[in-house]
């Protein structure tokens, strides 16, 4: 059997793959995944064969031979694995050898990931909760997402050993009691679960970015819990706050505070790790911003409700405006304003912008440009604009991430 999956959308792999599992023998192992828990342990398997991680992706190996009606421990050869993706059409390019390995926790549609490619390393395990932000991780790097990493069963499916654990965790406030700190300190939270993952593993590096306001979070309690438990499980802890604009050539305001740990027990030389400089921006906002018609969806026209006020407060084509519920604003420094999760549902921080065609919102692809994405990075057709605009809006800038990586890289490759 052969699989004819000529689609972006998972609707259309899913009902493949229910036929699939239908038409053959069901096996205990993994009868009570969903289909999507199917994918993530056949495309896990698939990325990772040859390496020392394949045995952790065995049940994948099954599940793969059973959807082709072969016996479960059949040989999967490097033309299977080919004739797999060639099938799937994913729009990804599969890894290369590797300098280290990594896992892509809370992974968004792969910032990080992209970021730690570029300087040789290899994923070997990725988990996201949205089935969108899945969506669109499958499509550019041929690899399903395993879902909620709070799960004892998702943490199993995590290779032994791994070298840079990396996450863009969601900021949540701990609930310190008595004399508790570090570790215990952050129960109930997501960020207990990275540090479950760090105690377990003992990963060399673990890269880590969050919101500016981290540090001021809950009168500054969250962040000191947070550096209190790496430190507690044997990491020495750097942090910085990095702005787009300045550490990433991409004309956006964003601020991020970055986060690097290295184990001291297994990094000796960590104290040789700085964060990047400051770097000229050379972009503008017209480097990102796609030239020509766009879809008439994104202007606005004559007879909305807020046009007037609009077409009067918005007077250059060198700016970025934001509107602001009432009254639209003008971002004066010429760069746009950090994206937000919320700018495709429509009302408030929509970042507006005004084109020889007229005024318009950003598109995806262009708060993907804003984003530092590379240009074959695409979305899939079958997710929603406002999950597009969400997923871009929650993700990192991939050059300023990527600049990070490269520091972190050069303290991992000059360790004895």
């Amino acid at each position: 059997m052969t699989f004819n999956l000529i689609s972006d959308d998972m609707n259309t792999i899913k009902k493949l793959t229910d036929y699939l599992f239908k038409k053959n023998a069901s096996l205990p192992e993994f009868e009570n995944l969903s289909i999507e828990e199917q994918l993530a342990f056949v495309t896990h398997y698939l990325e990772n064969m040859g390496k020392p991680e394949e045995p952790f992706y065995s049940k994948g190996k099954m599940i793969y031979n059973t959807m082709l009606g072969r016996p479960v421990d059949a040989d999967v050869s490097e033309e299977d694995r080919k004739q797999f993706y060639d099938s799937l059409l994913f729009h990804f390019t599969p890894q290369k050898e590797s300098r280290f390995t990594f896992i892509d926790l809370f992974a968004g549609i792969g910032g990080f990931r992209l970021s730690m490619q570029k300087y040789g390393g290899r994923c070997v395990f990725s988990s996201e909760f949205n089935p969108c932000a899945q969506k669109t991780y499958t499509f550019n790097y041929g690899e399903v997402p395993f879902g909620d990493i709070t799960k004892p069963e998702t943490k199993a499916s995590i290779p032994e050993q791994f070298d840079v654990l990396c996450g863009g965790f969601p900021c949540q406030a701990f609930s310190i009691a008595g004399y508790r700190k570090g570790f215990e300190d952050t129960r109930g939270t997501l960020f207990f679960d990275i540090a479950e993952i760090i105690k377990k593993h003992q990963p060399k590096v673990a890269y880590l970015e969050n919101v500016k306001n981290l540090e001021s979070h809950d009168g500054g309690k969250t962040f000191k819990v947070i550096c209190a438990t790496l430190e507690e499980l044997g990491y020495a802890v750097y942090h910085k706050v990095l702005k787009a604009s300045e550490y990433g050539n991409i004309p956006q305001c964003r601020e991020r505070i970055l986060i690097v740990a290295f184990n001291k027990s297994k990094i000796k030389n960590h104290d040789t790790f700085k964060f990047p400089g400051q770097i000229p921006l050379t972009k503008t906002i017209h480097d990102c911003i796609e030239s020509g018609k766009m879809e008439e969806k994104y202007y606005y026209r004559d007879g909305q409700i807020y046009y007037p006020k609009l077409v009067e407060g918005m007077t250059s084509s060198d700016s970025i405006y934001q509107w602001r519920r009432i009254y639209v604003r003008e971002n004066k420094t010429h760069l746009c304003p950090t994206l937000t999760a919320n700018m495709g549902g429509g009302g408030h921080n929509v970042p507006l912008i005004k084109t020889s065609e007229g005024i318009r919102k950003l598109t995806p692809k262009e708060c993907l440009n804003f984003m530092g994405y590379p240009e074959a990075f695409a979305f899939p057709n079958s997710i929603s604009e406002s999950a597009k605009y969400m997923q871009a809006g929650n993700s990192v800038v991939v050059p300023m991430m990527t600049r990070v990586a490269e520091q972190i890289v050069e303290v991992l490759s000059s360790q004895k």
